[in-house]
């Protein structure tokens, strides 16, 4: 389906009133905003480019980069130009469900100015396909190389190296191989991970002994963390077997999911004996950032680096389907080249927020490959069946696999598809939210942080109806009405608070929870950090925001006992595939689902596409 765009009126800071041309049409139309336009102006005037074709695709490609692609697929993009129109497509750069927020409960809603009909993407001036690849290939841009054009896709050149240098590092570390006692490893493995049900991760740690960069992948519940502890004792008996001592790093790109990668470690461990679960008992996990050490003059750069390589000889990354483009040739340009680098991820779950979508592209990019680097686990160990088949016919975009398992009264799904789900969202929510305010009024922060782990309702949205804020307002008037509590203070008892930013100072991450607690100090927030729960004062903890209720991006690298996931509505550009399989997955014992079949099935049926070319250059390499 092609995307359909709400125009830009002349008060909108997104629309470049003195524009002229194709790109006056489309940031009119809403397709660009005033910074894509920006952007392809000045590299025009800069690199002496007239031709608005090539103007128009270098703003597509700043358009691109900001939607989470690493470049422009012209192709692509003229092919779903020329498809029938679809629903309404939010401009870009505006939260995708601005035109449903609330007003505020105060102030009096503006007048509505006359709406602009939408604009489908096929009714504005294309160019000529043949035309236009042919111009951006003569373009001073493309020779001056601030442009890129390779296989039918123009990158910005910041992308276009980044991606190539991801690149040449996987290849230059495919060019020799660790060495290895495969008869040790075999019987360490067999003492850690034995039985037949432990195949699939003896085969997975083999995988990663053998090769210096590897690639675990499987749905939540199929061990890919016991796979992890499974690998590391049979390294440390390596070491141990050379007189060598092992360094060893876990990371994750959140506090969040670094924490539960680190307890999920030794959790794994307590099933080996006392010899091996000592080898993993001083391992400890941190985010990406941190172990990578950020400069603190540069955002993208690290104190950690081709000339200053990390010093561990192994080392694990979680998660790794978040983790951005820029941040995997960052992380590939610090780990040395003779130590092991092992990607742990699920490949259908959301990609990274900002640019790429490096670990799909590496299980594609190496997909039938003989001597592949890639090993998947499909058996699943932790949740109950109806889960599992829920989760398997997401992946595998089964629509009405995915319907019957929703319909079919499971005690371990619920399927809502009430006009108002709100009374039976509000028996979870409101139910959790006590437990947690109960342990708060008690000071037992370790018990209010446990509590919050039951139930997490998830949103697709940050506003509107369907969106975060509006449910953490819904479940704070429960909260009122069940106490008497009018919650006037920022900082009230049991309070549940997500971390959204790093802050090195105090040592608490992006993804960390936390909860107002009251202590003879005074009301302090305990925080669920890797190092165990923290407290602080409310007043030093800056960058967070309620969290009855979060997103589905945010929740990734986190996990409850029972999962609420709000559907947003058909013409929602966050409805995908991906969306819904992250946010069933988040659950250990049990799934609610609420929305229509419609809202159901559109979001099986619509997959997350990013353009990237590393998957092709890998499999061509």
């Amino acid at each position: 389906m092609t995307d359909v765009f709400e125009p830009l009126d002349t008060r909108d800071a997104r629309l470049v009133l003195r524009s002229t041309g194709l790109l006056a049409a489309f940031n009119a139309a809403g397709v660009l905003t005033s910074g894509d336009v920006h952007v392809a102006r000045t590299l025009g005037e800069l690199g002496g480019e007239a031709d608005e074709t090539v103007l128009l695709a270098a703003a597509l490609a700043t358009r691109a980069v900001r939607s989470g692609s690493v470049c422009l697929d012209l192709a692509a993009t003229l092919e779903l130009a020329a498809e029938p129109p679809a629903t309404p497509d939010p401009a870009p750069g505006v939260p995708p469900d601005s035109a449903t927020a609330e007003p505020s409960a105060t102030a009096p809603a503006p007048p509505a100015a006359p709406a602009a009909p939408p604009v489908p993407t096929a009714e504005l001036p294309w160019p000529d396909a043949p035309a236009w690849a042919d111009a951006i290939a003569r373009s001073p841009l493309v020779a001056l190389g601030v442009l890129r054009w390779e296989r039918g896709l123009l990158y910005l050149d910041r992308y276009h190296e980044q991606e190539s240098q991801v690149l040449r590092d996987l290849l230059t570390r495919a060019e020799s191989a660790p060495p290895y006692d495969a008869g040790l490893v075999a019987a360490s493995l067999e003492r850690v991970l034995p039985g037949e049900e432990s195949a699939e991760q003896r085969a997975a740690c083999v995988r990663a002994v053998e090769l210096w960069t590897s690639v675990v992948t499987g749905g939540p519940g199929t061990g890919k963390t016991t796979a992890v502890a499974g690998l590391l004792v049979a390294l440390q008996d390596q070491a141990a077997a050379r007189g060598e001592r092992l360094r060893i790093a876990l990371a994750a790109p959140t506090g969040k999911a670094a924490a539960r990668l680190q307890q999920a470690v030794h959790d794994s461990a307590t099933r080996f004996g006392p010899d091996d679960r000592a080898k993993l008992a001083g391992v400890q996990a941190s985010t990406l950032h941190r172990l990578l050490r950020r400069d603190p003059g540069n955002s993208t750069r690290f104190r950690h680096h081709r000339g200053n390589r990390l010093p561990h000889d192994v080392v694990v990354v979680d998660e790794a389907s978040m983790v951005s483009l820029t941040m995997t040739a960052r992380l590939l340009e610090a780990v040395r080249p003779d130590a092991r680098l092992v990607l742990v991820g699920d490949p259908f779950q959301l990609s990274s927020v900002d640019a790429g979508a490096v670990l799909s592209d590496l299980v594609r990019g190496f997909e039938g490959r003989p001597g592949s680097p890639v090993a998947s686990l499909s058996t699943v160990h932790r949740y109950g069946a109806e889960i599992r088949e829920l989760a398997e016919a997401l992946r595998t975009g089964d629509a009405d696999r995915v319907v019957e398992v929703l319909g079919a009264g499971h005690d371990r799904i619920e399927w809502v598809r009430d006009e108002d789900p709100s009374a039976r969202i509000r028996e979870s929510a409101l139910g959790t939210a006590l437990a947690v305010r109960d342990a708060a009024e008690a000071g037992d922060g370790p018990r209010a942080l446990r509590a919050l782990d039951r139930h997490r309702l998830l949103c697709a949205h940050r506003d509107g109806p369907w969106g975060v804020r509006h449910w953490n307002r819904r479940v704070e008037q429960w909260i009122t009405a069940e106490t008497q509590d009018p919650l006037f203070e920022a900082a009230y008892l049991g309070r549940p608070l997500l971390v959204t930013a790093n802050d090195y100072s105090l040592g608490v991450h992006n993804g960390d929870t936390g909860v107002v607690v009251a202590t003879p100090e005074g009301r302090r927030v305990v925080v669920d950090s890797g190092g165990g729960p923290r407290d602080f004062a409310p007043s030093r903890l800056g960058d967070v925001e309620t969290m009855h209720a979060m997103t589905i991006h945010k929740s990734q690298g986190s996990q409850a006992e029972e999962v609420t996931v709000l559907l947003p509505p058909v013409e929602s550009r966050l409805l995908t595939r991906e969306l819904f399989y992250t946010a069933v997955t988040r659950a250990k014992e049990r799934v609610r689902v609420v929305g229509s079949e419609a809202e159901v099935r559109a979001a099986v049926d619509r997959r997350a596409q990013r353009a990237t070319g590393l998957a092709d250059r890998l499999r061509d390499a």
